[in-house]
């Protein structure tokens, strides 16, 4: 559930590429903490609350389509330029963390899953048992997030602009085909 390359995960990668060790890490620190809420969200019981609220799939699908066809038109506006690794980016680090929760927070997938399934799955479990299925599960999330970033950043040496311009096509493609798939997902609904 947290492996799958999805929207936040792509977020990840592109960080690695563009800013590297040890700067990535606020990329990371932002996904994991967006990431522990919806679980402890979850845990707690919220995804009994949002079975109740009418609406609430259709509008977070809606909201995940335009957010993702915005990225999507944005990643294939990148130019080799956009790239150049003479002079290191300039990383806003308030930019980076309102980035990572838009993209969380509007991936409805990321949303109803992490905080539905992962949500039962921690009520499933006996009482005294929650706290460390709970913990596990963050510490997964965490761990895989790291893990992402640091392979994103020692890939980055590799990196021409070229490259990048295609890595970001292809991010925009795979955003353009989660658009897809919610919108087809909300259709049906």
């Amino acid at each position: 559930m947290i492996t799958p390359i999805g929207p936040q995960n792509i977020f990840l990668i592109n960080q690695g590429f563009t800013f590297g060790v040890p700067r990535v890490f606020v990329a990371v620190v932002a996904a994991g903490i967006c990431d522990t809420v919806l679980i402890s969200l979850g845990g707690a019981g919220t995804s009994a609350v949002l079975n109740r609220i009418p609406g609430i799939k259709a509008f977070l699908l809606a909201a995940g389509v335009v957010f993702l066809t915005y990225l999507a038109v944005k990643s294939f506006r990148s130019r080799p330029e956009d790239f150049d690794q003479s002079t290191p980016p300039e990383m806003r680090w308030r930019r980076v963390v309102a980035q990572c929760a838009s993209v969380t927070v509007f991936n409805p997938h990321a949303v109803l899953d992490v905080v539905g399934i992962l949500g039962v799955a921690i009520a499933a479990q006996a009482p005294d048992h929650r706290p460390v299925f709970a913990a596990g599960t963050v510490s997964a999330s965490w761990l895989w997030f790291t893990l992402l970033a640091l392979g994103a950043s020692t890939l980055r040496r590799w990196l021409t602009p070229q490259r990048r311009v295609w890595i970001d096509r292809g991010s925009g493609t795979l955003m353009l085909v989660f658009a897809a798939l919610f919108m087809g997902e909300l259709l049906r609904s």
